[in-house]
């Protein structure tokens, strides 16, 4: 990998990490949903510090290019973020139902008085 990519692909990596950093420190991201894109971060840092890792990984998965085990990886990756996303909706879905039959018994016990 030539000298020019691996710096631009650090600076994306921390550049990233400084993003997570920030947005957990001003409580617009929670700790549990952040593990995801440290590893993320990591990953590039990973790949770019031993980029012989990512053309034996792409040889062991049959690809021809590192490219495309990239591609195939960030598509993985995006699969995992919206399973993440769509447990914590389902979550906060089933809590919104129960609140709202909590309220409307609330509710119906303050009419009876």
């Amino acid at each position: 990998m030539p000298i020019r990519q691996k710096i631009v692909a650090m600076l994306i990596a921390a550049f990233l990490f400084f993003i997570i950093i920030n947005l957990i420190r001003r409580r617009r991201l929670k700790e549990e949903y952040s593990w995801l894109w440290f590893l993320a971060g990591l990953v590039i840092i990973v790949l770019t510090m031993w980029y012989d890792l990512l053309v034996k990984l792409t040889q062991f998965i049959g690809a021809v290019m590192p490219t495309s085990t990239l591609f195939f990886f960030t598509f993985l990756f995006l699969i995992l973020v919206c399973l993440q996303f769509s447990v914590s909706i389902s979550e906060l879905s089933d809590k919104i139902k129960n609140l709202a039959q909590e309220l409307a018994i609330l509710k119906s016990k303050l009419d009876k008085f």
